[in-house]
């Protein structure tokens, strides 16, 4: 009968860990059906290299000392990233209570009662003061898997609040660089203005010794209207770019005092390829990573709740009232149970609630590949966008030297009556247009390397 008996508990001990280790295990996303998680996992368990670019202070990237300020200024002031700092703080509020479930919770619930005859005359009074303590044994994983989903949201937040932290660094470096960019198109304009401004009057004086037609000074007036009204598009967007930086920085609008684009000189990278392990430093991949645990605890607390649930209950007080009878003065009472309450009728709501969460974690790993597809296409785009424009400034250097000297030809050959003002004219534009393009060439440089450092979770 003992053998009986013990090999009854063994059997019953054995068929418990059957049924909860399959839940009560931490997450590991090598684990996932996924190739693509697969590769993950493996990239993320090399070391960290504090080398890398993403890895790079965003003071040793951004190095104008006026830059600097202004970032300085957008991390302590922004409001996004105030908020994200809070769902921090939310998040680390929650996974504090879900770790205090583990403990017994304690009431003191106090009560009294009393008995009177029809004439009102009291008979007797009673009273209990106790102090119950009530701990749910978690035996099956919910408290535990709850837990750990807390954690991973907790986690989450703190790479939520680093990719905002990133963005606003780059946000406000991009801001920088077209502000820098348009005053130095709106110098180029200006300086090209009052040169076309003199070229009206040189046509007037042509026109005067029968040198040129009429035609010709109302195509070189037309050209300098052209390039006025050009000029106030161009103030128009800096006025937008200013207010931009003023948002980002939770300013009034304003207009800020930020120099012409100058050569803008990042760190060296040796960067060929997207390379997987640069992907998993990244906030928003981490963020997606841990959104994913957190779907996998649900679904295993999910399964849980098939399961019965274990009770240890504690009294502990002072009363006068043992049943039928009353004792005055009191006396201390103890009381110890237990009870096991296991889902009958539930079975059909648990079943539609493990379904729904299974749902919810493909969704997050699907969310979970998006997000590391995603990154290595920005990364990729980044990194090419700033090689090609790298070889693109050589090109358009050598470009703007030759149309200068094609002007001057140009106007020495029209000054001797043997090139046509259109020649003039064509010259012109294309140095204009040569120059505004060496202009944004240099600024697409600057926006590769910052969109670059954002891409790779920069600014930790």
């Amino acid at each position: 009968m003992k053998l009986i008996k013990t090999t009854y508990i063994a059997v019953a001990l054995v068929g418990t860990t059957a049924l909860t280790g399959c839940h009560m295990k931490k997450f590991d996303i090598s684990r996932q059906e996924s190739t693509l998680a697969k590769e993950y996992a493996k990239a993320a368990q090399a070391p960290v290299d504090s080398a890398a670019f993403g890895n790079v202070r965003w003071e040793q990237v951004f190095t104008d000392p006026l830059l600097a300020d202004l970032i300085r200024e957008a991390l302590a002031a922004n409001v996004d990233l105030d908020n994200a700092r809070l769902n921090v703080e939310i998040a680390r509020a929650n996974m504090r209570g879900a770790r205090l479930a583990y403990l017994p919770s304690l009431a003191l619930a106090p009560q009294g009662g009393a008995s009177s005859v029809s004439n009102g005359k009291l008979t007797n009074w009673n009273y209990t003061i106790p102090l119950t303590a009530s701990w749910e044994v978690d035996i099956f994983g919910k408290t535990l898997n709850n837990k750990r989903a807390a954690e991973a949201s907790y986690r989450m937040s703190q790479d939520y609040a680093q990719a905002v932290r990133s963005q606003i660094i780059g946000g406000v470096a991009n801001c920088y660089y077209a502000i820098a960019a348009l005053q130095a198109t709106l110098d180029m304009m200006q300086e090209t203005a009052a040169i076309w401004k003199e070229n009206v009057a040189t046509m007037r004086d042509y026109k005067a010794i029968a040198r040129t037609n009429e035609a010709a000074v109302m195509q070189s007036e037309a050209n300098y209207y052209s390039i006025l009204a050009s000029i106030q598009d161009i103030r128009t967007q800096l006025h937008e770019t200013n207010n931009s930086l003023a948002l980002l920085l939770r300013r009034q609008p304003q207009i800020f005092a930020i120099p012409a684009l100058e050569s803008f000189a990042p760190p060296v990278m040796a960067l060929e390829g997207v390379d997987m392990a640069m992907l998993a430093s990244r906030p928003d991949v981490r963020a997606a990573e841990e959104s994913l645990a957190a779907a996998y605890y649900q679904t295993n607390y999910a399964r849980a709740a098939f399961y019965p649930g274990l009770t240890i209950t504690a009294n502990y007080g002072f009363t006068n009232s043992f049943g039928s009878i009353i004792k005055n003065p009191g006396d201390w009472i103890a009381s110890l149970a237990g009870s096991l309450v296991a889902p009958i009728f539930m079975r059909g709501q648990n079943i539609a609630r493990l379904e729904a969460a299974k749902a919810q974690q493909k969704q997050a790993l699907n969310n979970f590949e998006k997000s590391v597809l995603s990154a290595a296409s920005e990364v990729s785009n980044a990194l090419t966008l700033y090689e090609n424009n790298r070889q693109k400034a050589v090109y358009l250097d050598s470009q703007v030297e030759d149309l200068k000297k094609a002007q001057e030809y140009t106007g020495d050959l029209f000054a001797a009556g043997s090139a046509t003002y259109l020649e003039v004219l064509t010259a012109q534009t294309s140095l204009l247009s040569a120059r505004t393009g060496r202009i944004n060439c240099e600024l697409a440089q600057a926006q590769a390397v910052i969109n670059l450092y954002q891409s790779l979770g920069g600014g930790r």
